[in-house]
């Protein structure tokens, strides 16, 4: 008796701490965890507004104090981090239509209409970079609602992750993206 609990033991702390060690490690390559790790290393720090879409692996950050906007895809494996006089505008897109724009020298154009029954509520982010000319990210799908819904977060930093949960906040997201993109171009 004595030595199969010898054996059995043994055998049980190692299952007991390779599936602690499968847990934790699921839990820190989560997609969602894996964008904001990466957000943090391209702006050096906390961004003062984000848009994470885990389901897409995409996400976007506006650092306000060095000047920067960050852009990452691939689950936060590729990005690029753009200064802001390289920003030239940003465009919401719902259910394929541009609704509202801001470029550098043309102005806005106001938000025509509010959809709440909208599928899908996309920011599109424009550059002065012959290499990255657009970046999408979507604020809102209608098929999150049956899926994990990406965090948006605003400025302050230290505020906690608010889910976006219907295509009019998404929309309000966009527009307060719009209006720092809108502020940026006038400075």
């Amino acid at each position: 008796m004595e030595e199969t609990i010898k054996v059995i033991l043994p055998v049980a702390l190692i299952a007991a701490f390779l599936t602690t060690a499968f847990f934790f490690l699921t839990w820190w390559m989560e997609s969602e965890r894996r964008l904001r790790r990466a957000m943090k290393n391209a702006l050096a720090g906390e961004p003062d507004m984000h848009a994470i879409a885990p389901s897409e692996g995409k996400a976007a950050g506006l650092d306000l104090l060095n000047e920067q906007l960050a852009i990452l895809w691939n689950r936060g494996a590729i990005g690029l981090v753009f200064d802001f006089d390289e920003i030239d505008g940003g465009e919401i897109i719902v259910d394929g239509h541009v609704v509202t724009r801001v470029r550098r020298h043309y102005g806005r154009k106001e938000l025509d209409v509010m959809v709440e029954d909208a599928e899908t509520v996309i920011l599109r982010l424009l550059f002065n970079s012959p290499q990255c000319p657009e970046f999408e990210i979507s604020l809102w799908r209608a098929t999150w609602s049956t899926e994990a819904a990406p965090q948006s977060v605003h400025a302050p930093a230290t505020s906690g992750p608010r889910q976006t949960r219907s295509a009019g906040e998404g929309l309000r997201q966009g527009r307060r993206w719009l209006a720092h993109i809108e502020a940026l171009a006038k400075s």
